[in-house]
């Protein structure tokens, strides 16, 4: 599954913190770490579209 789908299942409501980690195989700690770097830099997960 898309990992950008995830947190922002996560970040709407739709799934708790510890499904969003089981789902992305991750700790849910790291998935604390991810969500705080999206808030600093959203390119990281959300690239920008290539023209062309």
């Amino acid at each position: 599954m898309d990992k950008r789908k995830v947190i922002m299942a996560y970040r709407r409501g739709f799934i708790t913190i510890q499904e969003c980690a089981q789902i992305l195989g991750i700790d849910s700690t790291q998935v604390m770490g991810m969500v705080n770097d999206l808030k600093a830099d959203p390119s990281r997960i959300y690239p920008q579209p290539v023209n062309g």
